[in-house]
């Protein structure tokens, strides 16, 4: 029994277990390592990208056997119609929009070109013929009942002012009311600037010296309110885009020195008024002077 015991005991051999499925374990878990980093790096899925490394996967791994990897693009056409000319297919794609077509096709198509913003200098170009136009209008209606001498226009960076001058032309002498010259002018001009939808500023000028009213504000704002309600009233101007203001004898274009001259200060302006950014008006008067030439 002892000699039995002392040989269990003398038993110096030592138990080695066999670990060699660690190798292919570890190739297991670098596979699948590398399976998820091209996963992740395909989190964003383009279609032609994805078929591209689909074959790639597939011949590096042998799965297909290919020489070459197939990078073709385009349409794709189904099975049933290989056989059929790309005309007919087209044809087919257009009727029934259920045609498979690839991503890369709808890509091709260009998106639709964005035009520039035009510049100042071209808005104020198009100011200038919009403002010339409504002066041609009102020219054309005037000259056809005679009545254009005491008239004038003037285009500058405030738009377009229509000048009624001459108190004996346009009001009797000290006197607010309208002749019958000055309403054949405005039965004129209103419905050309009617439909315009632009800005309008009447505005009141008187010359010096001695006046029934208290003093030449109170004469040239009369006047130029009776413009601006028979616009408004007969004229079908629209209420919200005229406006009325007076500047007494404070605007004159000349020194009052004769009766011909006071006769000048005595006006009514009608001021069509842009309404373009500061910019583009101030470019009014160059672009006027180069469609001039």
């Amino acid at each position: 029994m002892s000699a039995r015991r002392k040989s269990k005991k003398g038993h110096s051999e030592e138990h080695h277990v066999d670990e060699r499925w660690l190798v292919s374990y570890a190739d297991m878990v670098t596979v699948l390592m590398c399976l998820f980093i091209v996963l992740y790096a395909m989190s964003t899925v383009d279609a032609n990208k994805f078929a591209k490394l689909r074959d790639s996967l597939a011949t590096g791994f042998g799965a297909v056997a290919s020489e070459t990897v197939d990078t073709a693009s385009g349409t794709i056409v189904p099975p049933e119609l290989v056989d059929k000319d790309l005309e007919a297919f087209a044809q087919q794609k257009e009727q029934d929009p259920a045609t498979p077509v690839s991503q890369t096709d709808q890509q091709a198509e260009p998106p639709p070109e964005q035009k520039p913003d035009p510049s100042p200098l071209e808005l104020a170009k198009k100011e200038v013929d919009q403002l010339r136009a409504l002066e041609a209008q009102m020219k054309a209606g005037l000259a056809a009942e005679g009545i254009i001498s005491n008239v004038e226009f003037q285009i500058d960076s405030r738009g377009l002012t229509v000048k009624l001058v001459g108190s004996q032309t346009f009001f009797a002498p000290d006197r607010p009311e309208l002749t019958a010259r000055a309403v054949q002018v405005l039965k004129i001009i209103s419905p050309v600037l009617a439909p315009a939808g632009m800005e309008i500023m009447v505005e009141g000028h008187a010359a010096n010296g001695v006046t029934a009213y208290p003093s030449t504000w109170e004469l040239s704002s009369v006047r130029a309110v009776n413009v601006l309600r028979h616009m408004v009233e007969q004229g079908a101007i629209p209420q919200g885009t005229i406006g009325a203001v007076a500047f007494g004898s404070a605007r004159q274009v000349n020194d009052d020195s004769t009766p011909e001259l006071m006769e000048l200060n005595r006006r009514v302006d009608i001021a069509v008024l842009s309404d373009q950014a500061d910019v583009v008006r101030a470019l009014i008067p160059e672009a006027l002077a180069l469609a001039e030439k």
